[in-house]
């Protein structure tokens, strides 16, 4: 008996030139916004990190998903380099001890998954700066609660209108725009912005 052949799906009509041209069009927006909006809390967080810096505190990043990249990738500049070789920068990501993170979620739960790594690493002298698109998750928001409680100062980047994090957060990066992959592209453009600006203003290239 013949087996008979799988069906092969139609290939779905695309459009790639003008998909391009949409995405860069809404990249450009979000941009230009991002450009008017973040001038002034942008200086107000280099200011916070900086200070923690030079105070022997540390930076300490979070997020999830998209954003949990995010906070890697911005710790890795820091602590390694970003346009020169200089003197590290102390941060950290709260995102990559897998057995950290697997034990919290099943012991406690994963709406405690960076509150707790804050108590127990955060003081007085750091920053610490959760990463949420919406502003509302709440394991985001739950460890910028703890670091509130401890006394460090907050910073979040975020987007849309800022959900939660407006009054859990000492600064607030506010990318305005609800397209979640837009946000992100200017976080990352945020998170390099502030990577070059922290060597310039402690002195280190």
């Amino acid at each position: 008996m013949k087996v008979a052949e799988a069906a092969v799906p139609a290939r779905a009509s695309l459009d790639v030139t003008r998909l391009v041209e949409m995405e860069l069009a809404e990249h450009r927006v979000a941009f230009e916004a991002t450009a008017r909006a973040i001038a002034a809390p942008f200086e107000a967080a280099l200011e916070l990190v900086a200070t923690a810096i030079q105070g022997g505190g540390r930076l300490f990043l979070f997020g999830n998903g998209g954003s949990a990249a995010d906070a890697q990738h911005i710790a890795a500049e820091c602590v390694i380099r970003y346009k020169a070789d200089r003197a590290p920068i102390a941060a950290m990501a709260l995102t990559t001890d897998t057995s950290t993170l697997t034990a919290c979620a099943n012991d406690f739960s994963f709406d405690q998954l960076f509150a707790r790594q804050i108590e127990a690493l955060a003081r007085p002298r750091d920053v610490v700066l959760g990463i949420s698109t919406s502003g509302n998750s709440l394991n985001v928001i739950e460890g910028l609660k703890k670091a509130q409680q401890i006394g460090a100062s907050t910073i979040g980047m975020t987007g849309e209108t800022g959900g939660k994090m407006h009054e859990r957060c000492d600064v607030l990066l506010c990318v305005p725009s609800r397209v979640t992959a837009r946000i992100q592209e200017m976080h990352i453009l945020i998170g390099h912005m502030l990577c070059k600006a922290l060597e310039q203003r402690l002195g280190l290239v």
